[in-house]
């Protein structure tokens, strides 16, 4: 711990306690430099020299790291003013060489190999010691704040568990103890299924639909039918059916007002050290599109006081779902 605030500030990026919602919050200044797309030339790209001639999909360092293995170490000793270092790392995911190619238009075998390497790099990055969750995600879309259109997301190894994972996991771990370890999700699968109204889609392995409490518009999440906890609990037919339903959510997305949907997706995983037989694994996704004008902003109420307005009925937002064709 570091009671002076200016004490690691210099050697990269730092975590600060927010002592009245006691969570960490990122200190990252370098990352006020990050570059808008030059017109002309993409890092991603092959021939850049930055990444591979040839490549399928490729991890590359987030050259504008959040989270880094040579910040100093993480020590969680909260305090008015701690700041710790900010140990961990982040990558980014390149889902394609194609520059132009949106994600919505990847092959489902393409969005295969795209989650054996989310599962590959997982199991890697929650060996490391110092690791204690894995986020998987992606940012999509100019409104969303992405300054690079080509095809990617990332993946940040965190030191500790975030605070809405946290909650997540304090929720479904109390379930599971005061019945007899029944998951939750489970559970409220077996409720979706038998009800109906807001599922979108499913295959063998996943479904997908509109949860009951959802806080984005046309918010969706897959769910793993399969008990599991996270990518590498996946045997190899069912990353191709996790495949299949990314793509099918995303091509819905982009067909429903005829544009690419500026949204948010995250690969929900068990925690790296503790063992979490209560978790289940899922995606999920949410945009931020709430209309064909409009957008949804996380304005006073949501930043503020941590509670969501939805201007979309779950319900009516999985019917039209359900009927909007994939884009082609």
């Amino acid at each position: 711990m570091a009671s002076d605030p200016h004490d690691i500030g210099d050697h990269g990026p730092t975590l600060r306690w927010h002592p009245f919602l006691r969570q960490w919050v990122g200190i990252a200044a370098h990352r006020q430099d990050r570059p808008q797309m030059p017109e002309n030339w993409c890092p991603f790209c092959p021939g850049s020299g930055r990444v591979p001639d040839n490549y399928e999909v490729l991890i590359y360092p987030n050259d504008f790291p959040a989270f880094s293995e040579d910040a100093p170490p993480f020590v969680p000793q909260p305090d008015f003013y701690c700041e710790t270092g900010a140990r961990g790392q982040c990558d980014v995911v390149l889902y394609s060489p194609n520059h132009k190619l949106l994600p919505s238009e990847l092959p489902v075998d393409h969005w295969a190999k795209v989650a054996h390497l989310w599962a590959h790099r997982t199991k890697e990055l929650k060996s490391r010691p110092e690791v204690q969750y894995v986020a998987v995600f992606e940012n999509t879309g100019v409104a969303i704040g992405v300054t690079m259109p080509h095809p990617h997301g990332q993946i940040y190894a965190f030191p500790f568990h975030p605070p809405l994972p946290q909650a997540e996991f304090e929720s479904m771990q109390a379930y599971s103890a005061a019945h007899d370890g029944e998951c939750m999700t489970c559970m409220l699968l077996k409720r979706e299924l038998a009800d109906g109204r807001r599922i979108i889609g499913g295959n063998d392995s996943f479904v997908a639909f509109v949860p009951f409490w959802g806080r984005f518009p046309t918010e969706v999440q897959i769910w793993a039918r399969r008990h599991a906890g996270d990518l590498n609990d996946l045997a190899a037919e069912e990353q191709q059916k996790l495949a299949a339903m990314i793509s099918l959510v995303r091509r819905k997305y982009d067909n429903l007002y005829g544009f690419p949907m500026p949204l948010m997706m995250l690969v929900r995983q068990s925690p790296a050290k503790t063992p979490a037989p209560w978790f289940h694994f899922r995606v999920d996704f949410l945009p931020i599109q709430r209309s064909p004008k409009k957008l949804k902003y996380l304005a006073a109420v949501e930043s503020g006081t941590g509670t969501f307005l939805n201007d979309t009925r779950p319900e009516a937002q999985a019917e039209i779902l359900r009927n909007t064709l994939p884009r082609a």
